[in-house]
């Protein structure tokens, strides 16, 4: 009886009697004695009394349970209405592996992996692109750029996507990759670049694809100069040279811009640039890393991050420096062995790797290994997500001494 019913109580017999008479189902008597662990009772809902006293038929045998014999006797179990069980309860949905919100909907394949106990409120894919006619620089840059190369003993992949905000809101990429070879022969060097447009700008993302473009532009013009010094470690006039081909580069950049914008203000295209410099002949292990604001360069050896900041040697965190306020790069010179990671990034992937231990041992599992991972398999890495960081996102590896490619 459900003691919540207002309603007035009937007995167990009058309510089996309604029940037969109302669904015109023949039903066995009602139990009189204690049933079996295995038989499944179901409460009946008190029904209205004026209702005609059915015909009560012979018993019927009682149906075996499916999980085997049971040792019962005529006298003491009644025969018992065939009951449909309850469908099995299904499990809930884990977010990280089935977005609702996706039409297509995906699994734990399809959307990229996340730290932390939930995925980032955002959606793990675009919603919206900035129409052509408003800002067609805007319009015609994709939300997501792959590119790689490989050379006898050494793999380069890289990535460059829209962050989770921008996305969200619309709006395009404000960060820049390329992956170039400049120089000819045995003097080729692979000048690898990431650029991170200043949020605050409003052309920061044609200042960060067009400015990475110049810049690299101009060293190939001095291309055998640059290796001549990087493999020589003359480091002082490796800076000199590198700082020739900026100050070539942005002025170029400020006069075309100047001349198709109205009201041009140079503040408007602001971005941070970074580049690293890698002799095509593998047998020459020195590099050099060209810096201009956050973001930078991270190594990978034996499956820890050396350069954090805060460690000797970290990444520049020099927030405020920013292209073309600033015409000075920094450069470092650098040895690299077979069986090491150089990550080249901006600050959307360099910030959770400094701020998150889980971030940075996770990419250690992914990337630490000595496989080189295949291009969809490092994008797919590249975009592992961590609460608060929704910023473009860019990142280049090198794996040294990779060999069976």
């Amino acid at each position: 009886m459900n003691h919540d019913d207002p309603r007035v109580p009937i007995s167990a017999d009058e309510q089996m009697d309604q029940a037969v008479a109302l669904v015109g189902t023949v039903l066995p008597a009602p139990i009189s004695a204690p049933l079996p662990a295995e038989v499944v009772a179901v409460s009946v809902s008190p029904l209205p009394q004026a209702l005609p006293a059915p015909h009560v038929p012979q018993k019927p045998q009682v149906e075996p349970d499916a999980s085997g014999p049971h040792e019962t006797s005529e006298t003491q179990v009644q025969p018992q209405p065939q009951l449909t069980p309850d469908p099995a309860p299904q499990p809930t949905p884990d977010p990280s592996a089935v977005n609702p919100g996706c039409a297509c909907g995906g699994t734990a394949r399809t959307f990229p992996e996340h730290i932390g106990r939930r995925p980032p409120a955002y959606p793990p894919f675009p919603k919206n692109k900035p129409a052509v006619g408003e800002d067609d620089f805007a319009a015609f840059t994709p939300d997501t750029v792959v590119d790689g190369l490989t050379l006898p003993g050494l793999a380069v992949l890289g990535a460059s996507m829209r962050g989770d905000s921008h996305r969200w809101e619309g709006t395009c990429r404000q960060d820049a990759m390329v992956l170039a070879r400049i120089g000819d022969g045995n003097e080729q060097l692979l000048v690898l670049a990431v650029a991170d447009g200043v949020g605050s700008s409003k052309r920061s993302h044609v200042a960060s694809q067009e400015l990475a473009h110049a810049v690299i532009k101009a060293m190939d013009t001095k291309a055998r100069d640059l290796h001549s010094l990087l493999v020589g470690q003359d480091h002082q006039m490796l800076i000199a040279a590198v700082n020739s081909a900026v100050g070539e580069a942005v002025p170029a950049c400020l006069n075309k811009w100047a001349a198709k914008t109205a009201g041009f203000d140079e503040r408007d295209y602001a971005t941070t640039l970074h580049l690293l410099l890698v002799p095509t002949d593998t047998k020459i292990r020195d590099r050099a890393w060209v810096s201009i604001g956050d973001g930078g360069l991270l190594r990978l050896v034996d499956g820890e991050w050396q350069g954090l900041e805060g460690q000797d040697g970290g990444i520049a965190s020099t927030r405020t420096t920013a292209l073309p306020s600033t015409r000075y790069a920094a450069v470092v010179l650098i040895r690299s062995d077979p069986g090491e990671l150089l990550l080249l990034g901006t600050d959307g992937i360099t910030n959770p790797i400094n701020q998150e231990p889980e971030f940075r041992a996770r990419l250690a599992a992914y990337w630490g290994t000595g496989e080189v991972p295949s291009m969809s398999e490092f994008l797919r890495q590249a975009q592992l997500r961590a609460k608060t960081y929704d910023d473009d996102r860019t990142v280049i590896c090198v794996w040294e001494g990779a060999t069976g490619l």
